[in-house]
């Protein structure tokens, strides 16, 4: 893969939505919830005003509806700026 975000952007990976049975009965993909942790796969330069204090490898908690999905080489990503990201865990 060879992307690099612009500016105070990162790119993220999502975690592996949670496998759930109830009763039994297996929760089809489109109803499963969003994973709202990733970790970081790569960071932008950061902005003049806002200096990027992530950095690939760390764990990260985001908004439910922050980023922007994309596919490369087949696998799911999301990239969203620095200050969507609510945490580092």
């Amino acid at each position: 893969m060879n992307i690099k975000p612009l500016a105070d952007r990162v790119l993220i990976k999502p975690a592996a939505a949670e496998e759930k049975t109830v009763g039994g009965i297996i929760i089809p993909d489109s109803a499963k919830e969003k994973p709202l942790k990733g970790e970081v796969i790569a960071v932008g330069d950061g902005t003049k005003d806002e200096k990027m204090v992530l950095k690939p490898g760390d764990k990260v908690l985001y908004g439910k509806y922050a980023g922007t999905e994309i596919e490369l080489d087949g696998e799911q990503y999301l990239i969203m700026r620095q200050s969507d990201v609510l945490a580092v865990i």
